[in-house]
């Protein structure tokens, strides 16, 4: 049954010529990247507005450690920068916006770890797939100039590759691309997140402040 099943894509690969060796590396490497941000970005989805929530409820209770244990609890880029903003509490407000600001830089880096892979992948993925069809068809015009039509089964032999790795590249290239674009969607919505949840924090900071007065 298996080999069934994957005989005649190894004759596709074997057919495919050299060219096929990076482009199986790429597809390797491309699945594994996108599983990985999957499943971080998976991990890291906790509703921005609940935990908002319930750091200011403790806020406005006059509990600032329980609503940085509340940011302790929970994983995630807007965590983090919350928890950046109430460990800078009562200080003057540049210095909290500063930190803010320091951490999310660091929290877009890790979401956006990785893309820069995928998006390579994408480019390069066709461009190996046109080399193929390059040399593939450099092989056919050798056959023909050394024996003419005599043998066709040769000459098919180069036409073969040279499609089969062209369309091995873009099969590889098109969820690669699909991939990154949806992450890197998801990065932007991160992004809005946190500077929403900046923007309600230090609002918050300055109510608290106001009413101490």
């Amino acid at each position: 049954m298996i080999l069934a099943i994957f005989g005649p894509l190894v004759d596709i690969f074997i057919d495919g010529g050299w060219v096929m060796w990076p482009l199986l590396l790429c597809s390797i490497l491309g699945l594994i990247f996108i599983i990985e941000r999957l499943i971080y970005f998976h991990r890291m989805s906790s509703s921005p507005q609940e935990i908002f929530g319930r750091v200011r409820d403790r806020l406005l209770d006059n509990d600032l450690e329980g609503a940085i244990k509340v940011t302790n609890e929970t994983r995630g880029p807007v965590s983090d920068i919350q928890k950046a903003g109430l460990l800078r509490f009562g200080r003057p407000h540049e210095e909290v916006l500063r930190a803010i600001e320091s951490v999310s830089l660091h929290e877009i880096s890790k979401l956006e770890r990785g893309l820069w892979i995928l998006a390579t992948i994408a480019n390069i993925a066709p461009i190996l797939g046109f080399l193929g069809t390059v040399t593939g068809m450099i092989d056919s015009f050798d056959v023909l100039a050394e024996i003419g039509f005599g043998n066709p089964k040769l000459l098919a032999a180069g036409i073969s590759q040279a499609l089969i790795t062209t369309a091995t590249g873009l099969a590889i290239a098109f969820p690669v691309q699909a991939a990154y674009n949806y992450l890197t969607n998801q990065v932007n919505n991160f992004a809005l997140r946190m500077e929403t949840t900046s923007a309600m924090l230090l609002e918050t900071f300055s109510e608290l402040e106001e009413a101490r007065k």
